[in-house]
């Protein structure tokens, strides 16, 4: 019986439903081809996102998650190997995950959705002027991302990259309710649907918070 166990194990992503960190692993995950299980954490301010392994070895934070599947499958590799475009996608991956989390997700998405969806700890009333702000932020990211999908094809070169999945990961959360404007920025809009048209976004687009379905274009391949 404990051999039968061991030969059905699945890897497990523990994790909230509208966190970009926890939606920036499962994209990772489905960019490696690795089956795996969901199970929404009992606690949602925890450190998350959490993988377990099919050994049962757990690997804690998205960083340390990458990290880890960067190292243990390399055959679909997340990251350019050359030098220059691999900086690039490093660059915006860490803006994405900090300077664009800080001035857009955190003052629309955490204003607009449940603790038990973002992990937010500072969830207060919402705040109109806030998310005004965000959306601000958001117009003029959105400018100068598409500049640069429209240059290189994908936003650090031509291949898609670490880079391109942190910012679907806030994207696609901020679509759900229907906070980004793809119609004012066609070259966005455009890079987007070849991001929902990829195998590892499927998961993604099927995800419903309870009591609040999403904006009509969430989950449709074209807009």
């Amino acid at each position: 019986m404990a051999a039968f166990s061991k030969l059905t194990r699945m890897r497990r992503l523990t994790h909230i439903l509208m966190s970009p960190a926890c939606r920036l692993a499962r994209l990772a995950l489905g960019e490696k081809k690795l089956a795996h299980d969901l199970e929404t954490a009992a606690d949602p301010l925890s450190h998350l996102p959490v993988f377990t392994e099919l050994d049962g070895t757990q690997v804690t934070g998205v960083w340390a998650i990458v990290d880890c599947l960067e190292g243990l499958y390399p055959d679909y590799p997340l990251v350019p190997e050359d030098q220059a475009p691999r900086s690039e996608a490093l660059r915006l991956l860490d803006w994405a995950m900090s300077k664009f989390s800080e001035e857009v997700t955190r003052r629309i998405l955490f204003e607009k959705a449940s603790r038990s969806q973002t992990g937010n700890l500072l969830r207060q009333p919402p705040s109109m002027e806030t998310i005004r702000q965000g959306r601000a932020a958001l117009k003029e990211a959105l400018q100068m991302l598409g500049a640069l999908a429209e240059e290189r094809g994908f936003l650090a070169g031509r291949d898609m990259s670490l880079a391109d999945l942190a910012l679907a990961a806030h994207l696609s959360a901020l679509d759900y309710y229907g906070e980004v404007p793809w119609t004012d920025h066609p070259a966005m809009a455009e890079w987007y649907m070849r991001m929902k048209s990829r195998p590892s976004f499927r998961s993604l687009l099927m995800d419903r918070v309870p009591g609040q379905p999403p904006a009509l274009q969430y989950a449709e391949l074209d807009f």
